[in-house]
């Protein structure tokens, strides 16, 4: 009950402050729009060259998106050696 009543006084005064010093509040919210715009850019353009990075990395080693089938014979290839396994474990 008192965090709700906490809760509903600090709501009310900062209704009050805001009504108060609206302009105080928009000049801070035009000072920290730009720099919130300068650090997610830059965020994002980290994750963009680590990606692209990554994609180097694949490309250099070779690994790519035809490597799928080749992932299946060798599958295969090694189920067919177990159950020769299994079958010369029981001879």
């Amino acid at each position: 009950m008192k965090t709700l009543i906490g809760g509903a006084v600090a709501a009310v005064l900062g209704i009050i402050g805001l009504a108060v010093w609206f302009s105080a509040f928009l000049q801070i919210l035009a000072g920290s729009l730009p720099i919130m715009l300068l650090l997610g850019g830059g965020l994002a353009l980290y994750l963009g060259f680590d990606e692209l990075k990554d994609t180097w990395k694949k490309e250099k080693e070779g690994v790519t998106e035809d490597a799928a089938p080749e992932s299946e014979s060798y599958k295969e290839e090694i189920s067919n050696l177990k159950k020769e396994i299994e079958t010369l474990k029981k001879a």
